[in-house]
């Protein structure tokens, strides 16, 4: 196990460095990103990634099933200076009966591989989306190298053992038990649940969204905090359906609802 997935304050300085830096210029190509936003992160776990639209003066909502998670958040930004513009809740998105308002940008970062009925999903949040706001996902896919988030495991060999999660159940679970007090429950659940770059965009044309950008990357932007890479993009000769998930490290969408 990396030391960001012990140290919560690293973890949330890594979020807030990448999305700052990398992810709201991405969005503002397409959509503004200003004090009167209104800005929903999903999964938002220890908040990191709010930071940003928090520093801009936006009205934020961070919503996460973990209330450790939740706790470490309101702990984090106790001083901020716009604490009053924060509103933090622990449920199931699916049982999300206070969130009565509507807003100009869903964030979903690193957690559509996590969640089950992806379908299900991508139609729920239409309905905390105005009309004029636009969702951003972000996910690794399922195949690519550490697509299994097997770098959260404890044994070193494990936490470096590319593609390992694509091995047949019975024989990643024998893997999994060759470490110690390994997240076993964790790790098939995301096996469960992993997401190809094909899967999702046949999600997205059947809830029939409209895709503004998608940029798909060899070199995570979140590796530079993490690794001191350079990001890269997917060049147009690897960009190969079904071939790509195998070598792409993560994929960035912006859409919005289409007519």
């Amino acid at each position: 196990m990396q030391e960001r997935h012990k140290n919560s304050i690293m973890y949330i300085e890594e979020q807030n460095y990448t999305t700052k830096k990398y992810i709201v210029p991405y969005i503002a190509q397409y959509h503004p990103v200003t004090e009167q936003q209104r800005v929903l992160e999903i999964g938002c776990g220890t908040g990191g990634n709010m930071k940003p639209f928090l520093d801009l003066g936006c009205h934020v909502t961070g919503i996460d099933i973990e209330q450790d998670s939740i706790n470490q958040a309101i702990e984090y930004y106790a001083n901020h200076p716009y604490r009053e513009r924060l509103h933090l809740l622990c449920e199931d998105i699916y049982k999300a009966d206070d969130l009565h308002d509507t807003f100009d940008i869903v964030f979903i970062r690193d957690v559509i591989e996590h969640i089950p009925n992806q379908e299900r999903f991508m139609g729920l949040i239409k309905k905390f989306l105005k009309p004029t706001g636009v969702v951003f996902v972000a996910f690794p896919p399922w195949q690519n190298p550490f697509g299994g988030h097997q770098q959260i495991c404890n044994s070193k060999f494990l936490s470096h053992c590319p593609w390992m999660h694509l091995l047949p159940k019975k024989l990643y679970t024998w893997m999994l038990s060759l470490g110690h007090n390994e997240p076993v429950k964790c790790l098939m659940e995301i096996k469960d649940t992993g997401i190809s770059l094909e899967r999702f965009l046949s999600i997205v044309h059947k809830e029939r969204y409209e895709i503004l950008d998608q940029t798909l990357y060899f070199i995570n932007p979140n590796y530079e905090i993490k690794f001191h890479l350079h990001p890269c993009k997917l060049v147009r000769l690897l960009n190969i359906p079904y071939i790509r998930n195998f070598y792409t490290t993560c994929g960035y969408y912006l859409l919005k609802i289409g007519e």
